[in-house]
């Protein structure tokens, strides 16, 4: 597996975005039956979702959110060296949302800028790369950003899906703060490309570009596949973390998961023994967001920070790929955290 701890660090601010449309799937869905929606539901825990309209991409979701972060931070725009753009659902094939976003942000022409093309690990992944840029030198603040609309690629005749997957997008400053080896950061990384079917759009890419049947242009997952490879993997994550940043689950104030399945994160939470004030979830409200789901909640879980230096946050992400990441991180007192809602297009324009 890969391993690394990386010094020299902090989060300087952090913003998440979600759509203002709020679906009820209780309340909205018409696809099925209200007792069979009632039992989707209760199973995951998502009673609500937000959802992007057919104009917003991810690539607005995180323009919001970055542009706040760069005011909370406090950051001239002409002094971010790097732009990270984490997402499963860009705006174009070519070029690289990165590149847009250069663009919207009005950023520096020496700023470097690129995608990832993570999913549900991607979070930790971001935060790794960014971490390994100020540490390497010549980078001195990057921004992450992380956005996906997966409410899009949803099927409204798939069960599995449409009821549990909602739309945000994130920014995180990121600048360096030294070499306190008492601030690290450890990340665990891990990959199993042999499942890569398990969850996956199989149209639309340069393997199938022009598919007729646009079914397969909407994500395919085989839920007992996910939920065994959650079960089975994420366990052993949790563990090497702590093991590897040489802590145990006291010294941890939260653990973020990937806000997948409330069933999930409370069968993990008990075979784990975690305490449950130690972990924040806001998928009944926001869904499933992807990746995303771990900066939206760290800014929407209701995180106590009164009295607190520091809080030590362990991320957990995993799905796509498959994959699954960890990082073990620190974010300050004093740290500004936000969130926005932000209006629909759609309404905008006929208002």
């Amino acid at each position: 597996m890969a391993k690394i701890k990386i010094m020299g660090t902090r989060i300087a601010a952090l913003c998440t975005s979600v759509p203002s449309q709020r679906f009820d799937n209780l309340r909205d869905t018409t696809e099925f039956g209200r007792d069979e929606v009632r039992k989707v539901t209760a199973m995951a825990g998502v009673s609500a979702r937000r959802v992007a309209d057919e104009d917003t991409c991810s690539s607005d979701l995180c323009e919001v959110a970055a542009n706040r972060v760069l005011e909370m931070a406090g950051w001239e725009r002409e002094s971010v060296d790097a732009l990270i753009m984490v997402t499963q659902t860009p705006d174009y094939f070519m070029p690289s949302t990165s590149c847009v976003l250069h663009d919207k942000l009005r950023l520096s022409h020496d700023c470097a800028a690129f995608d990832v093309g993570q999913g549900c690990s991607g979070y930790p992944y971001g935060l790794w790369l960014a971490g390994l840029m100020l540490q390497g030198g010549g980078i001195k603040r990057a921004l992450l950003l992380h956005g996906d609309t997966p409410a899009r690629y949803s099927h409204k005749s798939d069960r599995s899906v449409y009821l549990l997957f909602g739309d945000a997008g994130s920014a995180t400053a990121i600048e360096g703060n030294g070499h306190a080896i008492s601030d690290a950061w450890s990340f665990l990384l891990h990959t199993d490309g042999s499942r890569y079917r398990d969850l996956i759009i199989e149209a639309g890419g340069f393997r199938d570009r022009f598919c007729t049947d646009r079914r397969r242009h909407y994500v395919s997952m085989d839920g007992a596949a996910i939920f065994n490879f959650t079960i089975e993997r994420v366990p052993d994550l949790v563990r090497d973390t702590l093991s590897f940043a040489e802590a145990m689950v006291k010294d941890i104030d939260y653990f973020i998961f990937h806000q997948s399945n409330r069933f999930i994160i409370k069968h993990l939470v008990t075979k784990l023994e975690i305490p449950e004030k130690k972990v924040p979830l806001v998928l009944e409200e926001y869904g499933n967001t992807g990746g995303v789901s771990l900066p939206l909640t760290i800014t929407q879980g209701k995180l106590d920070r009164a009295g607190k230096e520091k809080l030590n946050l362990m991320l957990l992400g995993y799905g796509s790929g498959l994959s699954w990441a960890s990082a073990l991180i620190k974010i300050e007192a004093g740290v500004p955290i936000d969130h926005i809602e932000l209006p629909s297009r759609e309404s905008a324009s006929s208002a």
